[in-house]
């Protein structure tokens, strides 16, 4: 028997999680469940990370969380308790998988197109880092970090679930035309690990292209990796095309904890009424079951949930209106009624059970995720965010005067425009700019002649932030500004 933490959630959740579960255990899973304490009513308890100590004991002990919905408390200054565990436990990868359900009807299901399309989002950095400062009253900024060690992790995953399961085809989904540094990265890194999977076509699309394309001709894609914003818009436009996120499983996964989850909302409105669909709760466990390598209940619980939908019966949210729609219990009894039944539409091979994937580790301390890099870094120079409501000609000239010796203003550029020493009248300026100091000559600088122009700057400026810029083996390793 295998131990797993189960949380129920918010909302509906308990009641898609009974329903789930007595599946399992009709299908005789060998799984023993410990419940856990995590969500809103946890929150509420005084808990701000919106799970008990136990909880988190739990998990880390067997390693796999299966949870229902969680609602994070509005305006009390707590994260998001579903970010919060992903984050937490490094689960780097969200895999959902996107396939056309017979019975749940579509615009492409209608037309023939099949859908059979899985998205892997990074899931711990990117903007959910939730990094965020006001520079001032009028000016917020956000930091996006995206790391090379971080999209190894989910890149690599990415090509080796694509290459288990027998895809032709692998995209990376990006926006590097504009963020250079950041999705150019991703991007390099996706190239540097395709030279190890020659068996896979790897290519790269624009992500607003790859959106275009998505909702156009679906059955072109395989297998999507993006990083973690854009992956989150691009899952939830996948779950639109297949019926919507009542039927989008979803698996957090890393290399010593794994989250299986629904990823639809709570929906308040209809909790206790005993109507909720359980399906994209249920798919996701058994996602769950293949990754414990239970595979033979898997394939029979996947089966008989699929032979249900594609023989009409259905919950009231989807399917033919002009039949009965069964409440959570009818239909839960139903799936349970038609194990060992296969559906005439891609039917699941029955399989063995195979060694679980999931590694559980007593860790002692927290793992450096470092790249050796031999090229050589060298500062040469530094951005001053500056609080000013003056015009760039009048800024520009209280700042020549602190440049000194080692430093020359190279540029002064407004929400990445540049205003100064060229520019346009019809720019529109906010009350932070950006004044960016180039060492002489090209002169290496060190953080002690930053620190000297910061001192030096704050005299006459109130300095919102301040970044140095790098070179690393003579490249540069910061963004110019429009119009630089």
């Amino acid at each position: 028997m295998i131990k797993i933490a189960v949380a129920k959630g918010d909302g509906i959740g308990p009641e898609i999680m009974n329903a789930v579960l007595n599946i399992f255990n009709a299908a005789k899973v060998p799984l023993v469940y410990e419940f856990v304490d995590m969500g809103k009513w946890v929150f509420d308890k005084g808990h701000s990370n919106g799970m008990t100590p136990e909880a988190q004991t739990a998990i880390e002990k067997y390693g796999i969380l299966f949870k229902g919905p969680m609602e994070t408390p509005k305006g009390k200054g707590v994260k998001s308790i579903n970010v919060t565990a992903r984050k937490t436990w490094n689960t780097y990868a969200n895999k959902r998988t996107f396939q056309t359900l017979h019975g749940v009807d579509t615009v492409f299901s209608k037309a023939g197109i099949p859908i059979d399309v899985t998205v892997v989002r990074e899931n711990i950095e990117d903007t959910y880092g939730g990094i965020e400062h006001m520079l001032s009253q009028d000016v917020a900024l956000s930091r996006r970090m995206i790391t090379r060690p971080g999209s190894q992790q989910v890149i690599k995953y990415a090509f080796e679930m694509a290459k288990n399961k027998g895809a032709k085809r692998i995209t990376c989904g990006h926006k590097a035309n504009i963020m250079k540094l950041t999705d150019g990265l991703f991007l390099e890194v996706f190239y540097e690990v395709a030279k190890n999977y020659p068996e896979l076509k790897a290519d790269d699309v624009i992500v607003d292209d790859l959106c275009m394309k998505l909702v156009t001709r679906p059955d072109l894609f395989d297998v999507v990796v993006l990083t973690n914003l854009q992956g989150d818009i691009v899952s939830d436009l996948c779950a639109g095309l297949v019926g919507g996120l009542g039927f989008a499983p979803s698996a957090n996964i890393g290399d010593h904890i794994s989250i299986f989850e629904a990823v639809h909302g709570t929906a308040p409105d209809i909790a206790g009424k005993g109507i909720a669909n359980p399906t994209a709760l249920l798919l996701s466990g058994i996602g769950m079951l293949q990754h414990l390598g239970l595979m033979e209940s898997s394939s029979m619980i996947e089966n008989a949930l699929l032979y249900t939908l594609e023989n009409g019966a259905h919950t009231g949210d989807f399917g033919d209106k002009t039949t009965i729609a069964l409440n959570t219990e009818q239909f839960t009894q139903t799936i349970i009624n038609n194990f060992g039944k296969k559906p005439k539409h891609n039917p699941r091979a029955n399989l063995q059970d195979v060694a679980s994937a999931c590694t559980v580790l007593n860790l002692e301390q927290n793992a450096m995720m470092e790249t050796t890099d031999e090229n050589v870094e060298k500062i040469v120079g530094v951005d001053m965010f500056i609080e000013s409501n003056v015009q760039p000609e009048d800024l520009a000239k209280k700042c020549l005067r602190h440049a000194g010796v080692k430093f020359k203003l190279i540029n002064i550029s407004n929400r990445g425009t540049q205003v100064w020493p060229t520019g346009s009248r019809y720019t529109n300026l906010v009350n932070v700019y950006n004044a960016r100091f180039e060492s002489i000559d090209g002169e290496p600088l060190n953080q002690q002649d930053i620190i000297g122009l910061y001192v030096s700057m704050s005299g006459d400026f109130k300095i919102c932030s301040v970044e140095a810029l790098h070179m690393w083996g003579g490249k540069k390793a910061y963004s110019l500004a429009q119009g630089q």
